[in-house]
């Protein structure tokens, strides 16, 4: 079994102490990672901090190179990556060499990405120009149902950029973060990317933390908000790329079939935990009763199993509290609505939530008004669609949406009353990391991906310079 180690100052290293790494398939200790403590966290921070000069001093070119280094030993070690990644996150192995594979393939799509100084303005007395500097240290705080891609999301800006790197995993899927942070020590400057593992108890210290410039953090809203009010004594920059209350608003021109068949997939992808997965339907009356049947049909079908077990669609969920968190939530569902399939734990070990989905229920309900995260479709019917749109909108999250349609046309009007930072038309979760990422309301704050990404892991320096 592969060794775990954090990395400090380019030294692959033992924790303070370890914690146990569960096996969701199983509810069982898959292994242990190396747990750090405090005093591993400032080595960290200050390894960061020393190499910092050095590093951003490193033409783009050169930080550029070691990048797609990164990028061929990640792709070199897909298979023994994404097995960990299974064991200990369980989703289908064969989605977690998907997301090996998308955390290389977006790394190169980034990595190419340029910061040549702008011209702002020219004339014949001046020229105006803006310059892109790195920050400095970079704490990036990653969450536990995509942690290799999201982790990507973050390295590769960070030190493109010319900024150097402490990462802190949730602590319940560290292990692939480990073998990333392996990999790369193998390829940059001793200090320029540092790795450590916690128990939830390391991240106030590090988002508070003096020396720390920038935290790029994905992970729940009300983290996030923790994040962002212990970052106020130094106003360090904060990306924060939070929860979402994802609606899919169909139209009444859609080919229910086919449609209903999209969004369920779009539903209960990664059994569900995914920022950006549906979390809520709007369909029209006139259709609702066959739009309902048909998502059930689509959940008996689905098969729901250990990862590692060939066939296997849909995974358990990632850990015990959200697991008793769901068990509760379908509790509370089945007194408020009408559960038409799943609605309950699978009786086997591990944590197991068969696939739900729930009718009649109202904007109100919890099923509805709040983050599921897990493999849990709640369906409700409108008249006019003017209401359907404030309904969709009267969450406190915006981060995406989609529109279903027959007509693009008519969608796209539709779309851009949806207050989401990203509205989909005729599909869900379409992401592509050279398209910016970004949420509104209470999912976030500050871009993820493309160039404008890029551009969050800098400070502009506007520089005048006269022409005589």
């Amino acid at each position: 079994m592969t060794t775990f180690k954090l990395l400090i100052n380019g030294e692959l290293v033992d924790g303070a102490s370890t914690l146990d790494v569960i096996n969701p398939a199983t509810g069982e200790v898959y292994t242990q990672a190396p747990r750090a403590d405090a005093a591993q966290l400032e080595q960290a921070v200050a390894a960061a901090k020393a190499a910092f000069p050095a590093w951003s001093a490193t033409a783009l070119e050169e930080r550029r190179a070691m990048l797609m280094a990164l990028a061929d030993k990640i792709d070199a070690a897909l298979p023994q990556i994404a097995e960990v990644l299974t064991r200990e996150q369980g989703k289908p192995l064969q989605d977690a060499q998907g997301e090996v594979f998308f955390a290389g393939y977006s790394l190169r799509l980034n990595a190419a990405l340029d910061l040549a100084p702008r011209t702002v303005k020219e004339d014949d007395n001046q020229r105006v120009v803006e310059h892109r500097k790195p920050l400095g240290v970079v704490a990036a705080i990653t969450p536990w149902n995509f942690p290799v891609m999201l982790l990507m999301n973050k390295v590769v800006p960070a030190l493109l950029a010319g900024n150097t790197l402490v990462i802190k995993p949730a602590p319940t899927t560290p292990l692939s973060t480990l073998m990333i942070a392996a990999l790369c020590a193998e390829v940059f400057p001793a200090g320029v990317v540092n790795a450590i593992v916690d128990q939830n108890d390391l991240g106030g210290l590090l988002s508070a933390h003096p020396d720390v410039a920038k935290v790029s953090f994905t992970g729940s809203t009300a983290t996030g908000k923790k994040v962002l009010s212990s970052s106020t004594d130094t106003l360090k920059r904060v990306t924060l790329e939070l929860g979402g209350n994802d609606a899919a608003l169909v139209l009444d021109d859609v080919n229910v079939q086919e449609v209903a068949a999209k969004i369920y997939h779009a539903g209960t992808y990664n059994a569900g935990q995914i920022c950006v997965a549906v979390k809520r339907i709007y369909v029209p009356a006139a259709m609702y009763d066959e739009f309902c049947d048909a998502l059930a049909a689509q959940a008996a079908q689905s098969v729901v199993g250990d990862g590692m077990e060939a066939g296997t669609q849909i995974g358990p969920l990632q850990n015990k509290m959200q697991y008793d968190k769901v068990r509760a939530l379908l509790e509370e569902t089945a007194k408020t609505g009408k559960v038409i399939a799943g609605g309950a734990a699978l009786d086997r070990p591990g944590f197991f939530i068969a696939p739900t989905v729930v009718r009649d229920v109202t904007d109100q309900d919890p099923i509805v008004a709040d983050e599921q995260f897990a493999p849990i479709l709640p369906v409700l019917s409108y008249t006019d669609l003017d209401d359907a749109i404030a309904r969709v909108n009267a969450s406190i999250y915006g981060l995406a949406g989609s529109v279903w349609s027959s007509d693009p046309a008519r969608a796209e009007q539709v779309a851009q009353r949806i207050e989401s930072g990203t509205v989909w038309i005729n599909s869900h979760m379409a992401l592509d990391p050279e398209v910016p990422f970004r949420g509104a309301k209470q999912s976030g704050i500050g871009v993820e991906q493309a160039r404008e990404g890029l551009l969050e892991y800098t400070q502009a320096r506007i520089i005048t310079v006269p022409k005589s």
